[in-house]
């Protein structure tokens, strides 16, 4: 199967079982945490910015205004990556569902998409996203952010619910990846603040790269997909939305696997914060450039690995409201948070960015250390969550800002969706935050 066929000839009824079922859960999971997002200061401002200057007659995800198709994406795209509980993919070092979902809401709801046939390109999007970022990673010598490939993602599954032929749709994915967002990831990561990893800005070039092929623009050919051919040759036989990665914390991956190390050395010593004066970390040079330590707004604190880490020794666990905007002044946490020292380490070096590794030393108030195993992020494809464990966070994540009755409302959509019409579901997205 070639990259066109793919966006164009997958069929519902031709994806495993387990492709079927977790693309439901993938759904859900990036649901709850963009309405755990939407009660940011970044998502306020961008929906305001969407309703001002991307006029048009489709809804906004939990607003009462309406943008353009580009509009919404852009907003959606850029809520989902407020909140840092997103999926994510190893080999990318980025994350395939947030563009892609923000791009497909719009216009699925624009064209009638049935729900069967949104649930196929958002399976398909993942397939199409992690060779598209494979390709990217392996031709471009920098680090680039999850919206410049998933621009041209977002593009591959708007061009399908938009039934573009197969030579617009090359169009299509050559003005995405030509304007698609180029941006640095590390810049991002050296100096925290809303741009954060491009999602958004790649949704809305997507969106608008979709519709002007359809209108007969036309681009450059998109080197990712047309001279990268190894890329794509397992089409069909490898389910890349069976390798996808979950978060159980709001913060950077590189930040995750320093946290296990904290929880586990709290548990199995019956720890306080009180009884540690020291936190060193030894882990791979990305993570060690997570480095804010006193954090002035939640963009600091998810990309950071002193704070999340502090976070999780003090509450013994991290909770989106733990790195909220307003949450970021406990004295015991940023004591410890400033406490912690990072190395690097070779062996963790290599490891990246497949496995995420860390050791954690905790330096006792009676003068003991404390060192953890080598430890890695909970929830890789690896070692999945189980469905139970993401209901869990999806409520968790969901029902303080829509509620209990919309967040179970919204649970049972996503569940009937592939028999249902699109509009069972983004009827319940599309409805404003209640006060």
């Amino acid at each position: 199967m070639t990259p066109l066929e793919l966006i164009h000839d997958l069929h519902w009824s031709a994806l495993p079982t387990a492709v079927q079922a977790q693309t439901k859960l993938a759904l859900r999971d990036l649901i709850g945490v963009a309405a755990g997002g939407r009660g940011t200061r970044l998502s306020g401002m961008i929906h305001a910015h969407a309703a001002a200057q991307f006029g048009g007659p489709l809804p906004m995800l939990f607003d009462a205004r309406s943008a353009s198709a580009a509009g919404v994406a852009l907003a959606a795209g850029m809520t989902i990556d407020a909140l840092d509980g997103h999926d994510g993919f190893n080999p990318a070092k980025g994350h395939i569902g947030c563009p892609l979902l923000a791009a497909i809401l719009p216009v699925a709801h624009s064209m009638g998409t049935p729900g069967q046939d949104f649930l196929t390109t958002l399976a398909m999007g993942y397939e199409f996203g992690a060779r598209a970022a494979i390709a990217q990673h392996a031709t471009a010598p920098d680090y680039h952010t999850s919206g410049s490939w998933g621009a041209v993602t977002a593009a591959a599954a708007c061009a399908r619910l938009m039934g573009l032929g197969h030579e617009q749709t090359r169009h299509a994915l050559g003005i995405a990846e030509y304007h698609g967002p180029r941006s640095q990831m590390m810049r991002c990561i050296d100096h925290p603040t809303m741009v954060k990893d491009g999602s958004g800005w790649g949704a809305m070039a997507g969106v608008s790269a979709a519709h002007l092929a359809a209108g007969g623009f036309t681009g450059a050919p998109a080197i990712t997909v047309e001279e990268t051919p190894h890329v794509w040759s397992d089409i069909g036989t490898r389910w890349y939305g069976l390798e996808q990665y979950y978060k159980p914390y709001p913060v950077c991956r590189w930040a995750q696997a320093p946290i296990e190390g904290v929880l586990a050395l709290r548990r199995a010593h019956g720890l306080t914060a009180a009884d540690v004066t020291r936190i060193t970390v030894e882990t791979f040079h990305e993570a060690i450039r997570l480095a804010t330590a006193t954090p002035q707004t939640t963009e600091e604190a998810q990309y950071s690995t002193s704070f999340p880490c502090a976070v999780a020794l003090v509450r013994g666990g991290i909770t989106p409201a733990d790195i909220a905007d307003t949450a970021l002044r406990d004295p015991e946490i940023l004591r410890l948070s400033q406490s912690l020292a990072m190395t690097e380490d070779a062996a963790a070096n290599a490891a990246f960015p497949t496995t995420r590794l860390a050791r954690v030393t905790l330096t006792m108030t009676d003068g003991r250390s404390l060192r953890s195993d080598w430890m890695q992020p909970r929830w890789d494809h690896t070692a999945a969550p189980t469905p139970d464990e993401l209901a869990t966070k999806f409520h968790a994540y969901a029902a303080p800002v829509l509620g209990d009755a919309l967040t179970r409302d919204i649970d049972a959509a996503i569940d009937g969706l592939d028999s249902a019409p699109l509009t069972t579901l983004t009827d319940l997205l599309f409805q404003p935050i209640k006060s």
